[in-house]
């Protein structure tokens, strides 16, 4: 964890966070999270000798979630870090378990199973998300996104003229379509858009592919019924007029 105002200001490191993906009782309240095997540095060590004082509240930071060889695969925004508990950790000497009160917009309840997937290595095989429930799709879909940087690596664009082949026999609603292009694009657990200025944003290049390129879209008559939603116009037809707009020819099989 980092200060997000001063880069060199380091918080420390956790074992775990339990509790940064629990669903919230409701939509105002703050998150409560242990800070398991912590090691507290910096402004959160501050923090750490004020409890039920206002000197309690660190700040805003960044948390960052680290692989098995301490690479980082993603982080979260966190405001208002706030330290409520302190003990001893049994994860070793000189570590506590710090219980903290934060707000973190985007990690999504749900999303801590795509996270141990990428951490264990065992992300490596499509159409992981079918099992998934419809509440737990846009979970997977947000950890797509903040790992792009980590699963790609540096890896380019594949070239324009490139063809992919997008799998709609288990799109059934709209988040499992960013879920199914995403894996077609950019292999498992790949992202390429969550909603449709994303995915119009992706077709600039710069997310795993360059326009012109081709994608054949099978099952796409028993996605075109699903993909009805509330919308004034179809789904369906608005994500052809978005790939005909930039570039892509959608061959529908």
């Amino acid at each position: 964890m980092t200060s997000d105002e001063d880069d060199s200001d380091f918080w420390g490191f956790a074992h775990g966070a339990d509790g940064l993906f629990t669903p919230l009782p409701d939509e105002e309240g703050a998150r409560r999270v242990q800070l398991v095997g912590c090691l507290p540095e910096g402004g959160l060590l501050k923090s750490v000798d004020h409890v039920g004082s206002r000197r309690a509240v660190a700040g805003n930071a960044w948390l960052a979630l680290l692989d098995g060889d301490g690479a980082t695969m993603g982080s979260y925004f966190v405001n208002e870090v706030t330290v409520i508990d302190v003990k001893p950790s049994a994860q070793g000497v000189g570590l506590v378990d710090l219980t903290v009160t934060l707000w973190c917009e985007n990690a999504l309840p749900g999303a801590e199973r795509a996270w141990d997937l990428l951490r264990a290595g065992r992300l490596n095989q499509t159409g992981m998300w079918h099992d998934l429930a419809p509440a737990d799709r846009k979970a997977w879909l947000s950890v797509a996104l903040w790992s792009r940087g980590y699963q790609c690596r540096g890896k380019p664009d594949a070239p324009a003229g490139q063809v992919f082949t997008l799998n709609g026999r288990h799109i059934v609603d709209e988040d499992s379509f960013y879920c199914a292009v995403g894996e077609a694009i950019n292999g498992p657990g790949g992202y390429f858009g969550w909603n449709l200025d994303a995915l119009d944003d992706c077709l600039f290049g710069g997310w795993g592919a360059t326009a012109p390129f081709t994608l054949h879209w099978d099952s796409s008559a028993e996605a075109r019924a699903r993909l009805v939603g509330d919308r004034e116009a179809a789904l369906f037809d608005l994500l052809l007029e978005i790939f005909e707009k930039r570039g892509v020819s959608v061959i529908l099989r």
